[in-house]
């Protein structure tokens, strides 16, 4: 019984272990915030501190791009929960910070080739480094870039990957083709696919022919959102319409105190009227207005409710949930000057959030 007691104690510490490694673990400053480390949600410290501001991870789920001073010199790495390192010196760079986890998943970069691969959340080679690019895992599926032809003369602080003539294609998580060829399109709604036989009749979404000869189909952001404001939002509107397409806290800019949060029912009771002009004004043929896209600012949504809409290093998830901003154009005096209605995304639909309002009195 000896052998069989040890293999039940062995597999009674892996498991104590694991479990251990379970849930988020958050950044925090030493001292004198000039390093970070992580904690438990219990307080208990995980990783003392001892990355540089490199490190932008706030939080850690799995695996983190990690940089540590040494000397005159930086390491930089990956980290796993458990402690493993991988990937020295091969970080993916991304807006002057290190890559972060999407779904378990984290890029890297060998140094040697420039190609491009992925971690899986053990540190383990999921995707090897042979595209030129790969964007974020989305709900299990891959943008990538390959057989291009590297160009050092075009690599500059705004192009880390000066790649000619790449070909585009959509990958799984397993490294499978799913689309060839599939042009970037970042108003793509990846947790929308719908696979079926034939194309998609909705005019909202996006049809592409898979490598199976099935169709996957994907909401496009922009379309749809067209389509709600100029179908649901806009027709018939109310202030009964306008409360239950509104977040329940509006963002407005004021010019004296600059953006102030106010609760919905309030702003609108006030308002209603300049904003039914406002938003009444797009279904004339001479409105001047343009709709872009953007994510909340994580400087002004700081409250827990908004955890959600960001990822582990405080970069919005515009990816699942956008803010479609209506951009209106006015003349005033002969001056160009703008109007902003922000609508964000959610799990309920789109929501009115932000409000900038120059024609009026906004109170």
């Amino acid at each position: 019984m000896r052998p069989l007691y040890l293999i039940l104690l062995f597999c009674l510490l892996c498991g104590g272990t694991s479990a251990q490694n379970k849930g988020t673990w958050f950044a925090f400053w030493n001292k004198d915030h000039s390093l970070t480390g992580f904690k438990d949600k219990t307080g208990k410290i995980r990783v003392s501190p001892r990355f540089n501001t490199f490190t932008i991870a706030g939080r850690f789920d799995d695996i983190i791009g990690a940089a540590r001073q040494n000397g005159d010199h930086i390491d930089t790495y990956y980290l796993t929960k458990s402690g493993k390192i991988v990937g020295k010196g091969d970080l993916y760079i991304f807006d002057n910070g290190a890559d972060c986890e999407s779904e378990g998943y984290i890029r890297f970069r060998d140094k040697l080739t420039h190609k491009v691969g992925m971690f899986n959340a053990r540190g383990d080679i999921a995707i090897p480094a042979e595209y030129d690019n790969l964007s974020p895992v989305r709900n299990g599926m891959i943008m990538a870039m390959r057989d291009g032809r590297w160009d050092a003369s075009l690599l500059s602080e705004h192009n880390q990957f000066p790649w000619v003539g790449s070909k585009q294609l959509l990958i799984d998580i397993n490294n499978k083709v799913i689309i060839e060829p599939f042009p970037y399109n970042e108003e793509i709604n990846f947790f929308s696919v719908l696979v079926s036989k034939q194309p998609d009749k909705n005019p909202t979404r996006l049809n592409f022919r898979s490598t199976e000869g099935k169709y996957y189909s994907f909401l496009n952001f922009d379309k749809e959102f067209i389509a709600w404001l100029r179908d649901s939002l806009l027709k018939d509107l109310s202030k009964i319409k306008l409360l239950r397409a509104s977040y329940k806290n509006i963002v407005i800019w004021n010019k004296q105190k600059g953006w102030i949060n106010e609760s919905k029912h309030r702003f609108i009771d006030n308002n209603f009227n300049l904003l039914h002009l406002k938003l009444l004004g797009l279904n004339s043929s001479n409105s001047n207005y343009a709709i872009s896209t953007e994510g909340l600012n994580s400087y002004i949504y700081t409250s827990k409710e908004f955890e959600k809409y960001f990822d582990n290093c405080g970069a919005s998830k515009n990816w699942i949930y956008p803010v479609k901003n209506v951009v209106i154009n006015n003349k005033i005096d002969n001056n160009i000057v703008q109007d902003q209605l922000g609508f964000l995304k959610t799990d309920h639909g789109y929501k009115l959030i932000e409000v900038s309002v120059n024609v009026g009195n906004i109170r």
